[in-house]
């Protein structure tokens, strides 16, 4: 592409009040560069100035009004590469002229002053200019053979939901189910809870409706007992083989080795060959994740809908309760499958059980916990089985201890119901004990309702169980990745596999795959019918983004991807190894084979790679190098006291919107600090804190999304990742002599606008509090 260059400032908004824009367009003249001027660009008259500029030849656009995150829409011209300066937000309405105040006549003829609010506005422009030098217009990724056929992995419910959501939208798709008929646990439940108006009645099962729908349905491929025994590829062209459950294939996936065999007899690591050769051995037998099945079949996009298993109740924790030890203290899962056979009977002696007690919690002391893996769904599915107790026996009584009753929604229509039935009685209490007494069980509770210990004889225990997501033991998905066939990290969330459940429900860490139903969360029926239909629209997503070569979630549209200079790769793996969403996988040598439809364009490979070989079109290691290096740094050659200069790269997830809004609140932070927004903080490579620190710059720090257990991160690891870096990144500035407290991390929450500030400037105080970089003005 043959740049030309163009540079427009608006004046609307403040920008004109508060800056000289006679001064900003003389540093675009300072570059060679012609800058314009307009009342209002976003107006009508001002998007006919920019486009008759773009029909006169200018293709380079740079565009000194609002942060880029408004009029996105207004400011995108096909076949131009656009750069939003951000003076409005990010200088005039952060920086109110009756906190930082113009210089005045005087000030400007003694020559020693500065205007620190115009030196942030010029600053912005200058890097803005830097990096539409380094940018190219991106095109889109397209693969040369695609598949539309979505793939389900699970016939239950929830499954069989999904496939018929996928059909009616015109797309084929394919039920696996590893059991030899459809219809999962739902199966074995005698009555379901309501899913429509009124909510107050239990009702017959919809399972047998469900199969019979997808059984009629020509888009449906059905096929049970089948299991996948990799997926290979990448979104648009999985390639699946499927197998009996149980049977060994050549093409089961491999395992990544275990970490004792990553590392010799004296713990250092082995060499890329070594290691593939003991890889290769560990997995005998079986097919390289980089050879596809010939016979594999081609799917576009993943919907996991594998379920769930009862929770095992073991251990001292449940002792007093009495299950496993009396066998009439059975599961919710248990009593279900009893009552599916007719009248409940107890399993001791198979005489009616006209008296249970439901227990929603097990804590017999302070905590007030319910089981693992238990939700609004097992209150519910205890106030369905007490009603069954009712059904069976005119004089049945069902006792229900909770410590939490969840009925969400609706289905307070049904708990009402529950309440009005005089043989349920609900009480908030501890359960203390379980014993057997008197031919049947005695149960023993405190802290109830009545602020007294409560004693119930009864025929019958039923424990709330949870619902363990089956991803908890198997990866069910198989993925033939080089970072392993199952979700990684997961048992940070007990074994569910979304990715980001805040802000991206049915996505999992690996982009095509969609979770839905108790893999994501336990649920009731009606939620995972409604999950289904989600993970089936998400899964359509893919497809069409895919089609279009562009990015899916959560950067929709984005037309780049990675782009490797591999002459200079030295097979460190860094990148196949940190990604979060598995994008790149890597061959005997370990150099990396990337799979473009997999990437959700995160950069964090870019961060990670120390030779500094990864890019993308419009965001790369010279791009926002140049930003940083055409930061004004003054120094006392230029200022008897020149001011600070302070670099902060900012996550655009989270951390940029939240400086945004600061500045819509008219917050205000130090003008001596230069923002660059960057996609993630995993996209962060020291390149750019060593060199912002060898110019000169006093201080450096990165603002991002919160990491850790509760993470808000939206590609998952980057802010963790970025962290790691930072605390690496020590040993280098010692060595320079500078102090390590002159690069900081900070995570923020998109709605912490009235904290960032502080953080910013308590930064700036702890810079000052140092000193000048040593380095500034060589």
């Amino acid at each position: 592409m043959d740049k030309k260059y163009g540079v427009y400032i608006c004046e609307g908004c403040g920008i004109a009040e508060s800056l000289d824009v006679d001064a900003i367009k003389s540093v675009a003249a300072d570059e060679g560069r012609t800058a314009k001027t307009h009342p209002i660009l976003c107006s009508p008259e001002g998007v006919d100035f920019l486009k008759k500029e773009i029909a006169d030849g200018v293709n380079t656009l740079v565009l000194c009004a609002c942060s880029r995150r408004v009029h996105y829409d207004t400011f995108r011209f096909d076949g131009c590469i656009v750069d939003r300066v951000n003076l409005r937000e990010g200088v005039v309405w952060c920086h109110p002229r009756d906190k930082f105040p113009k210089l005045t006549e005087e000030e400007k003829a003694g020559g020693d002053a500065f205007d620190r609010v115009q030196m942030m506005a010029e600053d912005y422009l200058r890097m803005g200019m830097a990096r539409v030098q380094k940018v190219a217009l991106p095109e889109p990724y397209k693969l040369e053979t695609t598949s539309e056929k979505i793939l389900v992995i699970g016939g239950g419910v929830t499954g069989m939901s999904a496939a018929l959501d996928a059909a009616r939208a015109g797309y084929d798709v394919t039920i696996v189910e590893k059991e030899d008929q459809l219809g999962g646990a739902a199966l074995n439940w005698r009555s379901q809870l309501p899913v429509g108006d009124p909510y107050d009645k239990l009702i017959p099962p919809v399972i047998e409706e469900k199969i019979k729908a997808v059984q009629a349905d020509p888009r449906i491929t059905i096929k049970t007992s089948t299991v996948v025994a990799r997926l290979a590829g990448q979104p648009g062209e999985f390639t699946v083989t499927f197998k009996k459950p149980g049977e060994k294939i050549q093409f089961d996936v491999p395992y990544p080795l275990p970490p004792e065999m990553l590392v010799d007899e004296s713990g250092k690591e082995l060499d890329a060959e070594t290691l593939h050769k003991k890889y290769m051995e560990y997995n005998e037998g079986r097919a390289d994740i980089l050879t596809l099945d010939p016979n594999g079949e081609l799917f576009g996009a993943v919907v996991l809908a594998a379920g769930w298993r009862p929770a095992k109740l073991e251990g001292d924790a449940y002792a007093h309760l009495g299950y496993g030890a009396i066998p009439d203290v059975v599961t919710n899962a248990e009593f279900e499958a009893i009552a599916k056979k007719g009248k409940i009977a107890r399993p001791s002696d198979g005489k009616p059980a006209k008296s249970v007690v439901f227990i929603q919690s097990p804590g017999k002391d302070e905590d007030d916990s319910d089981f693992s893996y238990a939700g609004a769904v097992t209150s519910l599915v205890s106030l369905k089985q007490a009603k069954y107790v009712r059904e069976d026996y005119e004089d049945g009584k069902s006792f229900v201890f909770y410590q939490h009753m969840r009925t969400p929604g609706l289905n307070e229509n049904f708990y009402k119901s529950i309440q009005q039935d005089p043989g349920i009685f609900l009480t908030k209490g501890n359960v203390l004990s379980v014993a057997k007494g008197g031919g049947g069980l005695m149960i023993e509770a405190s802290d109830t309702l009545l602020g007294e210990k409560l004693k119930v004889k009864a025929d019958m225990v039923v424990l709330a169980a949870g619902m363990v997501p089956v991803t908890k033991d198997d990866p069910v998905v198989n993925m033939a990745y080089r970072q392993g066939p199952a979700f990684r990290d997961i048992d940070l969330f007990n074994g569910y596999c979304d990715s980001n459940f805040i802000c991206f429900p049915y996505e999992t860490q690996r982009t095509g795959i969609y979770a839905a139903g108790a893999v994501r969360r336990s649920m009731t029926t009606e939620e995972a019918m409604e999950d289904a239909s989600g993970a089936a629209l998400k899964a359509i997503q893919c497809i069409t983004s895919v089609n279009r070569g562009v990015s899916v979630h959560p950067r929709s549209g984005d037309m780049t991807f990675p782009d490797f200079f591999f002459q200079r790769c030295t097979q460190c793996k860094r990148c196949t190894q940190e990604c979060p969403f598995g994008a790149l996988d890597d061959d005997a040598k370990g150099t990396p084979k990337p799979n473009p439809t997999r990437c959700r364009r995160c950069g964090t490979c870019m961060g990670a790679c120390p030779e500094r070989i990864i890019g993308f079109a419009d965001y790369n290691i010279d791009s926002i190098g140049s930003m940083v290096k055409a930061i004004n740094v003054p120094s006392e050659d230029d200022y008897s006291e020149p001011p600070m200069r302070i670099l902060g790269l900012v996550c655009e997830n989270d951390a940029y919107p939240t400086l945004d809004i600061a500045a819509l609140n008219k917050l205000s932070y130090s003008a001596d600090v230069r923002l660059i927004p960057v996609r993630c903080l995993g996209s962060v490579n020291v390149i750019w804190i060593k060199d912002a620190l060898s110019q000169g710059m006093d201080g450096v720090f990165l603002l991002g999304c919160k990491h850790g257990d509760d993470y808000q991160c939206h590609f998952v690891k980057g802010s963790e990742l970025a962290s790691i870096r930072m605390k690496k990144i020590g040993e280098a500035l010692t060595s320079l002599a500078l102090e390590v407290e002159r690069v900081a991390q900070f995570e923020v929450a998109i709605d912490d606008y009235d904290k960032v500030p502080q953080i910013i400037n308590d930064f700036v105080e702890s810079i000052e509090a140092l000193g000048p970089n040593p380095f500034k003005g060589f």
